[in-house]
């Protein structure tokens, strides 16, 4: 429990911005790379991984992505935290979006992130909220 203030830049290697049909989109993914921090003691999260996103119109979008993480929390439960098992997880999210401007958007994403039983435990952190983002 608690605040996690994420910070997350989008890199377009693969040219996502060039293409012309979600199906074009699907297929040019975006690379992540970002941090969760975590307060009050909890894990701290640093992730990369690839973005995916499609666009529904002008204004609204959808994004998935999967990835991998280095955390900062409790391995076993000695901590009173979740029981990550590994320092390295698999990480996942999906939103959905909204273009405020040609700059500015709003996303609403859920994140997860466990080590998908390759240890022992496999508690997982899974976070919701509200992003703001910004296009340079």
């Amino acid at each position: 429990d608690g605040a996690f203030p994420e910070l997350t830049v989008l890199f377009d290697p693969f040219g996502y911005e060039a293409a012309g049909s979600w199906r074009e989109q699907l297929l040019l993914p975006r690379v992540h790379l970002g941090t969760s921090i975590g307060s009050g003691g909890e894990a701290t999260q640093f992730f990369t991984g690839f973005t995916w996103t499609v666009d529904f119109s002008d204004k609204l979008f959808a994004e998935a992505g999967f990835g991998g993480v280095i955390h900062t929390g409790d391995l076993d439960g000695n901590d009173g935290g979740p029981n990550l098992g590994c320092r390295v997880l698999l990480h996942e999210y999906v939103g959905g979006g909204y273009r405020l401007t040609e700059h500015w958007n709003l996303l609403a994403q859920i994140a997860h992130s466990s080590n998908a039983n390759l240890c022992s435990p496999n508690d997982g952190m899974t976070r919701a909220g509200l992003q703001v983002g910004y296009k340079f």
